[in-house]
């Protein structure tokens, strides 16, 4: 300690920290600031604020003096933990100690010397110097089960018509935990003795462990040059691409297995896309330079340059969009204006992915020329993108009064989608609202003709759930080409932090070229496209890889002729979603550790009905979610360990609906979006254990039921839907005539 007042570091058990001094006439107080302590230190953290762990800590100590003599000291140290985006998942830390002088005594008097540890040796030889900054120390688990043991005991959880249940979440956490202190031999052993029912959910769960031993094992145990075991590998992929604190290891990983060969070209596809996943979170963390980073960019951006076939520019394109790296935004620009339909749809999706400062003049000039059709004819869908871009990222007075100006110009289903984006804009504040309302304060723009443009296509933004801290909404919108058939519905869900974004959910549906079957004239710049449907999801941020519902007009009929409405599984699944743990050194001398994971099961589904002979359409995506959050904050020492346990536990469902009959122009649209009702519970278990034996234990329960709803929509839409599902009037007679 120091009698004056000043700011210095010191070096104590909690490590090489920055500390400050406030000296008073009979007391010295020293603030030790514990975010700045040097030490080795193991731990982890989910990268994603929104996801992530928000801990704070203090430490005070108080000397206080009389006559020159230290009588007193008093210390305090708090470490508190809150998950984000659910605050009641929180706890603290409350370390008091307390010295007081008793008595004194003449000590031992002072040798001379030139060198301290010189001295020491002179007193007892057997001294040897330690460090005086708390060390790591690995307590041994006494009793506990082996790896495979624990296995055997909640393989039963994992089972595939155990999925929807929290108890598979909860014992996949668990399993997770015990895989991180397991070694390569034993997680292969697992692996290789699995059953195929089980093995997709083990899978999960050892990529998530994320430690070199699992990514090993994993990396022995899957062949990628064989087409058996796709769902496998895939299942592997998809965990790499949620991983919550990915290293380089992984990404060389999955770079070697690219430059391989594949058994299925899909799987090779998936391994670039989540390359560009991984590229994204490890650049995040302040990883951009890394050896391992910068030859996957370049195998990214090199692959776009040089891509020959449209499936490896899609790919490369795709990687990108969840990379999102600065450097390919002057491809994306050359492939938004001059590629063919689908290239340039999925280049202006992947811009749309950018944050608002790469947006710039030269990228929003190009979109311009897109949405006013410029320099060459584009599809629908790459104009309403492209217009999305300029109105999301600080548009001009003049970019936004000749977007209002073209509505009347359009397509007729495009007319109505614009109007219904820029209504949307203003109904919901969306940022570029004041921008809009300031050009439609000119008659010229805002008119009875431009505002009344008739049709189904609609945009719309609301809220799911809204607090002071945070906010989840949802977005849906739909584009229908001029004869009444689904072109693209985009339904999407953000969950906020303060103004912290996550992209929680991402499904569109994009279908072209079905005009033929009900013999109608396709939109202009639309003629000659191929048919085709599919479903393209996000999910947390990352982009998966799309899957194809047909692929051509003989793939069409096919498939109209054999079909089923049973629904195409997009992405299934355990996700290790939220991630941090902590070790603490208080300065009492005793360990702590902070530990909060949080694990979903997840199913998304997606359909598409087509009947020529009712002359109707439906479109369906179902997402069911069980969600389990567990936090776990510990003091351990060798005579006593205390603890509090904090548990949340959820399922829920949504389900997207989009049915059209066309027998009739305008035709009858009708859009639902229906969540299931959802049961909440808590638990909370604090408790205190002697090495004697004794101790006490409280435990609290909350449960309650959130009654299941549908999300309100435009009010046009409700109307159609009364149309859509009228009763059909009864006979007034029961006879034959």
């Amino acid at each position: 300690m120091q009698l004056s007042s000043g700011t210095t570091s010191e070096v104590d058990i909690s490590g090489d920290c920055k500390v400050t001094y406030q000296a008073h006439q009979d007391k010295v107080i020293k603030i030790k600031a514990l975010d700045s302590c040097k030490a080795e230190r193991s731990g982890f953290t989910t990268l994603n604020p929104v996801l992530g762990v928000t801990s704070k800590a203090t430490s005070v100590t108080t000397y206080k003096i009389e006559d020159s003599f230290v009588v007193a000291v008093l210390a305090e140290e708090i470490h508190a933990l809150r998950l984000n985006f659910l605050q009641t998942i929180a706890g603290k830390i409350l370390s008091k100690q307390k010295l007081e002088l008793k008595t004194t005594e003449a000590g031992p008097r002072l040798l001379p010397g030139k060198q301290v540890a010189a001295i020491i040796k002179a007193i007892d030889s057997k001294y040897t110097a330690i460090p005086i900054v708390g060390q790591v120390f690995e307590s041994e688990c006494k009793g506990c089960p082996s790896l495979s043991e624990h296995w055997q005991s909640i393989r039963k959880h994992l089972q595939p018509d155990n999925l929807s249940k929290a108890e598979a979440v909860r014992s996949f956490l668990t399993f997770i935990k015990r895989l991180r202190t397991a070694k390569k031999e034993e997680i292969l052993q697992i692996l290789k003795a699995e059953n195929k029912e089980v093995l997709p959910q083990l899978v999960d769960a050892v990529t998530s462990a994320q430690t070199p031993d699992s990514l090993d094992a994993i990396l022995d145990f899957l062949d990628f040059k064989s087409d058996s075991s796709i769902i496998l590998q895939e299942r592997f992929l998809y965990a790499c691409g949620f991983a919550s604190h990915p290293d380089e290891e992984l990404l060389r990983a999955l770079i070697s297995k690219f430059k391989g060969s594949f058994g299925s070209s899909d799987i090779r596809e998936s391994v670039m896309i989540i390359i560009g996943a991984l590229v994204r979170k490890l650049c995040q963390n302040e990883g951009c330079k890394l050896k391992g980073v910068v030859e996957a960019k370049k195998l990214i951006l090199g692959g776009l340059e040089k891509a020959e076939k449209k499936e490896d520019l899609m790919m490369y394109l795709l990687a990108l969009k969840n990379a999102r790296l600065p450097e390919g935004i002057p491809l994306l620009l050359k492939y938004a204006e001059t590629g063919e339909g689908s290239v340039s749809h999925l280049a202006t999706t992947t811009l749309q992915r950018y944050d608002a400062p790469f947006i710039t003049d030269e990228v929003k000039k190009t979109m311009n020329r897109i949405y006013h059709q410029n320099r060459k004819v584009h599809e629908k869908t790459v104009r309403t993108t492209a217009a999305a871009i300029i109105l999301n990222n600080n548009p001009s007075y003049m970019e936004v009064k000749n977007i209002l100006l073209s509505i009347g110009e359009l397509p007729k289903e495009m007319n109505k989608y614009m109007l219904s984006i820029v209504q949307d804009i203003l109904r919901f504040e969306i940022p570029a609202s004041k921008m809009v309302r300031r050009v439609l304060k000119e008659m010229f723009a805002h008119n009875y003709d431009r505002f009344s443009k008739s049709g189904s296509s609609s945009a719309y933004t609301g809220y799911i759930e809204r607090s002071p801290h945070s906010a989840s909404t949802y977005s849906l919108d739909i584009l229908y080409s001029g004869s009444g058939i689904l072109r693209r519905s985009n339904l999407n869900i953000f969950q906020y932090v303060r103004k912290n974004p996550l992209h929680s959910i991402q499904v569109v549906i994009e279908a072209q070229g079905l005009e033929t079957l009900i013999a109608a004239t396709p939109d202009e710049g639309e003629e000659n496209l191929d048919s085709y449907a599919g479903l393209s999801a996000l999910l947390f941020d990352v982009q998966l890889r799309p899957v194809t519902f047909f692929n051509g007009y003989t793939d069409l009929m096919s498939k109209m002729l054999s079909a089923s409405s049973d629904p195409m599984s997009v992405v299934k699944g355990l996700i290790l979603l939220i991630d941090h743990s902590q070790e603490l050194q208080l300065q009492s001398g005793l360990k702590a550790n902070m530990d909060v994971q949080g694990g979903l099961a997840i199913d998304i589904s997606g359909s598409m009905e087509f009947s020529l002979w009712y002359r109707e359409s439906k479109t369906r995506v179902k997402n069911r979610v069980t969600v389990v959050i567990t936090g776990d904050i510990t003091v351990d020492s060798s005579f006593v360990k205390a603890g509090l346990e904090i548990g949340v536990e959820t399922e829920g469902g949504l389900e997207f609906i989009s049915t059209v009959q066309f027998s009739q122009y305008p035709f009858l649209v009708c859009l639902q979006m229906d969540r299931d009702g959802v049961p909440y519970r808590q638990f909370e278990t604090k408790y205190e254990r002697l090495s004697t034996g004794r101790g006490y234990v409280s435990r609290k329960r909350k449960e309650s039921l959130v009654a299941g709803s549908e999300f309100p929509l435009h009010q046009e839409n409700s109307e159609m839907c009364k149309m859509v599902f009228s009763p059909q009037p009864e006979s007034s007679s029961s006879g034959w005539f």
